[in-house]
């Protein structure tokens, strides 16, 4: 006989953000170059956005490149680059048919015009899909969308727009990136690291964190769904106690 809980699942979480890592070691263990790892990399990101829509997740962020990044060789930067480029080319149409949004977070200034194209034109096609919602971190990094917000309100408040006193916790969350974006229940970290990394550093104040050895081109869905089972293992607690609890 099933038990309860197998039969009746549990819902998954609202909002899976990932921290992608290990491309780099993973082509390193193979004698291949560091290309190889982040061109297996696009298969797994291809894989967990499938997993991540079959098993109901609402939002699905992906931290695909950093403001640190930019700092990488320019040979693996253009790589990277171009990668981008053939994912927003190839696989929007897709992400569209299976009715997913795409959200493009981060300062699109520093990427080529053409990218920045390729990403309007992709969030304008699926701007009305339902299904899921894939967020992807580019050139993003979470120190500096904060300092941007905090500059947007001390700018309306100069203005005469905002009064300071009014300035609170909502406030700054509205001028995120991620303003129209509930915060992650559960942050996935690959590769066996164990740090943020200057990601989603205000919007996962009460995130449940997993930390898995499995380096990102290795990802399946058997992994996120492990994720997710390790994630209702835990009492999420908001700050608050329950009885018994300290």
């Amino acid at each position: 006989m099933r038990d309860s809980q197998e039969s009746c699942p549990a819902e998954p979480p609202v909002h899976v953000a990932i921290i992608m890592d290990g491309n780099g070691r993973w082509a390193k263990a193979r004698g291949l170059p560091r290309t190889a790892g982040h061109k297996k990399g696009v298969e797994a990101v291809r894989r967990t956005v499938e997993a991540a829509r079959e098993l109901g997740v609402g939002y699905l962020t992906i931290f695909s490149f950093s403001s640190e990044n930019w700092r990488r060789p320019e040979e693996e930067v253009s790589d990277l680059m171009g990668l981008l480029r053939f994912y927003l080319r190839s696989e929007i149409a897709e992400l569209h048919k299976a009715g997913i949004r795409l959200r493009v977070i981060g300062e699109r200034p520093r990427l080529s015009p053409d990218i920045v194209r390729l990403i309007e034109n992709a969030e304008e096609l699926t701007a009305g899909n339902t299904t899921m919602t894939l967020v992807v971190a580019l050139s993003y990094g979470s120190r500096q969308e904060i300092v941007l917000a905090a500059r947007r309100l001390a700018e309306e408040a100069r203005a005469g727009r905002l009064d300071p006193e009014s300035i609170d916790e909502d406030a700054l969350t509205g001028r995120l990136f991620t303003a129209d974006i509930p915060d992650p229940d559960l942050i996935i970290r690959t590769s066996g690291e164990q740090r943020l990394s200057n990601f989603l550093l205000w919007q996962s104040a009460y995130a449940e964190f997993v930390f898995t050895d499995t380096l990102w081109p290795d990802f399946t869905k058997r992994d996120l769904e492990a994720a997710i089972e390790e994630f209702h293992r835990r009492e999420r607690r908001f700050g608050a106690t329950t009885a018994g609890s300290r």
